[in-house]
C-alpha cells in the first residue's frame, strides 16, 4: 500500500488572531456587549486597533487551522485548504504555517484583506472579540476539488464551514472523491441548530469521526439530558466515531458498541482554554492517522488540550514542544 503524500489536510477558515490587553474602560470605544463576539468590517476593525496605541500580537487561529499547524508540529505530514488574503498577514499566515511544516501549496488567495480576529482581553481574562472573515469568506464552491485532497489520507473539516452548507458539501464530496477519510468539528452548538438536519444525512455518507463539546453534542439531541456516555454512544450508531469532549470532564470516546471514558488530566495553572478543543482534536487525530486504538487516541488528545491550557493563546509554545513530544512516547 503506498503510503500517503499527506497525511491530513485541515479544511477552514486561516484566521490571524490580534490579542490586546486593556483596561474595562476601553470597551466604551466598542459596540456590543463585553465577552461577546461581534462581525465587523474591515473599517470598524482599523478603527478599533487605531485606538489600541499600540500594535496587538498575532498569532495564526481558526479552528480547523489550529487543529493542522498542532498535529504538524506533531510531526504528522499536513496541508490546508482555505483562503487567504491579500496584505501582509496573510503572507504572515503563510509563513508560519511553512516554517511549522505545513505544505501551503493548498491555500486559496483573494483580493481583500485576510480574516482577523481581535481579542480584547480585559483584567478579569474576558475575551471580547471582534472578528472580520475578509477573505475567508469569499472561498467559493467552485474552489474546490478533489485535487485539494490529491495523495492525503485524512480531511479535519471546521463545522463553522456549515453555515455555508454549498461549500461544505463541495469540500465533502472532493474529500471523497479523492479517497479521504473525514472528521467534522461541530464548532458551536450555533451550527448544529442551524444545521441539524443537514449533518445526520452527512454522518451517513462517509464522515468518520465527529468531534463535539458538551454543548454540541446537546443541541444534536436536544432534550436528552447530560448523559455524555449516551449521547456519545447514540451519535456512534451513524457510523462514525463520536468524540464527546467535557472539558475539565474528560471526554467520551464511542465507536459502534464499544464507548472509552477517558479521564481528565488535571491542571492546576490553567492560564487560558482558548484553543484547547482544537488541540484535542490534533491530538485526536495523531494518533487516528497513525492506526492507534480509540483509546489511546483519546489519551493523546487529553495530553495535548491539557498542555495547551497551561498557555496564553491557541497554541503550544515552541519552549513547551520538546516536553509534549516525550510524553507522546511515554
Amino acid at each position: 500500500m503506498t503510503e500517503p503524500q499527506i497525511e491530513l489536510v485541515g479544511v477552514g477558515s486561516p484566521i490571524m488572531d490580534l490579542v490586546a490587553q486593556i483596561p474595562d474602560s476601553f470597551l466604551a470605544n466598542v459596540s456590543g456587549d463585553k465577552g461577546g463576539m461581534v462581525l465587523v468590517d474591515d473599517a470598524e476593525m482599523g478603527r478599533i486597533i487605531a485606538l489600541l496605541g499600540e500594535a496587538p500580537a498575532q498569532t495564526t487561529g481558526g479552528s480547523a487551522a489550529n487543529a493542522t499547524f498542532n498535529a504538524a508540529r506533531l510531526g504528522l505530514r499536513t496541508a490546508f485548504v482555505g483562503k487567504l488574503g491579500n496584505d501582509h498577514l496573510a503572507t504572515t499566515y503563510r509563513e508560519r504555517f511553512r516554517k511549522a511544516g505545513v505544505d501551503v501549496s493548498r491555500f486559496k488567495h483573494g483580493q481583500v484583506p485576510n480574516a482577523r480576529c481581535l481579542a480584547l482581553v480585559t483584567p478579569d481574562a474576558q475575551r471580547t472579540m471582534r472578528t472580520n472573515l475578509g477573505a475567508a469568506m469569499t472561498l467559493s464552491p467552485s474552489e474546490i476539488s478533489p485535487e485539494d485532497f490529491r495523495g492525503a489520507r485524512h480531511a479535519h473539516i471546521e463545522g463553522y464551514l456549515v453555515f455555508n452548507q454549498h461549500l461544505c458539501e463541495a469540500v465533502l464530496n472532493a474529500a471523497r472523491a479523492a479517497g479521504c477519510t473525514i472528521s467534522l468539528d461541530l464548532s458551536s452548538f450555533e451550527v448544529v441548530n442551524a444545521a441539524r438536519d443537514w449533518m445526520f444525512h452527512q454522518f451517513g455518507h462517509g464522515i468518520d469521526i465527529v468531534f463535539a463539546n458538551e454543548d454540541e453534542i446537546r443541541a444534536l439531541y436536544p432534550g436528552r439530558g447530560n448523559d455524555y456516555e449516551a449521547l456519545a454512544r447514540e451519535l456512534a450508531t451513524h457510523d462514525v466515531i463520536a468524540a464527546v469532549k467535557m472539558g475539565r470532564d474528560g471526554s467520551w470516546i464511542a465507536r459502534g458498541k464499544e464507548a472509552h471514558r477517558m479521564a481528565p488530566i488535571h491542571v492546576p495553572d490553567v492560564v487560558d482554554t482558548n484553543g484547547a478543543g482544537d488541540a484535542w482534536a490534533a491530538g485526536f487525530l495523531y494518533g487516528y492517522v497513525r492506526d492507534r486504538p480509540v483509546a489511546e487516541c483519546g489519551a493523546l488528545a487529553s495530553l495535548m488540550g491539557a498542555e495547551t491550557v497551561r498557555h496564553l493563546g491557541p497554541l503550544i509554545p515552541d519552549s513547551a514542544w520538546d516536553g509534549v513530544k516525550r510524553r507522546l512516547v511515554d
